[in-house]
């Protein structure tokens, strides 16, 4: 009976044995094929990510500096980025100008962008090549040039484009208003517009004036700020800026409806196109991306997918018009070249 006893707890045992073997056996493969699910999940998340940026946390700092046209469009985009994107990342807006700032970034150990409300000029580019900076131009936005006039201005509120022209430049032969139209008041007109550091100034000389010197008598101002001020302090002043400046001063200023052969456009979201109806006053506003500080730091490559896949969203509230979705497309393949 014993031996009996004995045979059944050892058959008791083996058959435990067996089962706890199988068990660890069956456990085994599950914890390996685990492993190597979470591997190509994550290579499949980096792949998916590649147009939107990273998914890691990063943390650093990117500097962006250069035109005051775009910096309230560049300033929304970077506080969007710090509070939902990366809130490791701060990230610094100045608004030297567009040439002020390409000195800051055209140097060694400059500023990851500049922002510039003209393309970067052959002299920039030669300087790029001898610093070894290699530099990548991102299209932005559209912009309209916008020329404001007092609220109290009842006479020019309609222009052409010639007579806009000949108030700006040096033989326009103009200084009063009545010089425009014998029906407009007697009175000094008081030019003003931003000066020869911002983007602005460069492409109202060079494609609107065409090179041709200012008048004497303009009023050129380092901050818009300064000129919204004084267009808003006086009846006779009229100044030319970025169409974003009038959109957020509309309380304090109008805009000029251009004329330009037929019949008053306003400057808006639906006519600032480079082949719409206010074409001749529309450019493209940019940033340009230091490359070799995209390759070398995460958070400078990161910010400038957020650019690129934001820029739409916030053009329109802070008054420029949006680019076609083909051209954004074209900057995100740039830029997931860089990875």
């Amino acid at each position: 009976m014993k031996k009996l006893l004995m045979l059944l707890m050892m058959a008791v045992l083996m058959l435990v044995a067996v089962a706890c073997g199988s068990a660890d056996e069956t456990d085994a493969p599950e914890e390996n094929t685990g492993g190597t699910e979470t591997e190509e999940t994550t290579d499949d998340t980096e792949d998916s990510d590649s147009s939107e940026g990273t998914s890691e946390e990063l943390s650093g700092s990117v500097v962006v500096d250069g035109s005051g046209t775009v910096y309230p469009l560049m300033s929304v985009i970077a506080e969007d980025y710090m509070l939902n994107g990366q809130q490791g990342v701060s990230v610094e807006v100045s608004r030297a100008g567009t040439s002020a700032g390409f000195q800051r970034f055209l140097a060694e150990g400059g500023t990851d962008f500049n922002d510039a409300s003209r393309a970067i000029k052959e002299e920039e580019l030669e300087l790029a090549d001898e610093l070894g900076i290699e530099v990548q131009e991102f299209k932005v936005a559209l912009d309209g040039l916008t020329f404001v006039i007092h609220p109290d201005n009842d006479w020019a509120t309609e222009l052409t484009d010639e007579q806009l022209i000949s108030i700006f430049k040096h033989d326009g032969g103009v200084t009063k208003w009545s010089d425009l139209d014998p029906s407009f008041p007697d009175d000094e007109i008081k030019p003003m517009g931003p000066n020869e550091n911002h983007g602005t100034y460069e492409f109202f000389y060079e494609v609107i004036l065409e090179k041709e010197d200012l008048v004497d008598s303009v009023n050129l101002q380092q901050e818009y700020s300064t000129l919204v001020n004084l267009v808003s302090e006086d009846v006779n002043g009229i100044a030319f800026f970025g169409f974003g400046y009038y959109v957020n001063n509309q309380d304090q200023l109008q805009a000029v409806h251009v004329d330009f052969g037929s019949g008053p456009v306003a400057p808006s979201l639906d006519t600032i196109d480079e082949s719409g109806d206010y074409a001749p006053f529309t450019r493209p506003v940019f940033t340009y991306l230091n490359v070799d500080m995209a390759k070398e730091k995460p958070q400078v490559l990161d910010f400038a997918y957020y650019v690129v896949n934001n820029v739409n969203k916030f053009a329109g509230e802070t008054g420029f018009a949006p680019l076609p979705e083909e051209e954004i497309q074209s900057y995100i393949e740039v830029l997931d070249g860089l990875n």
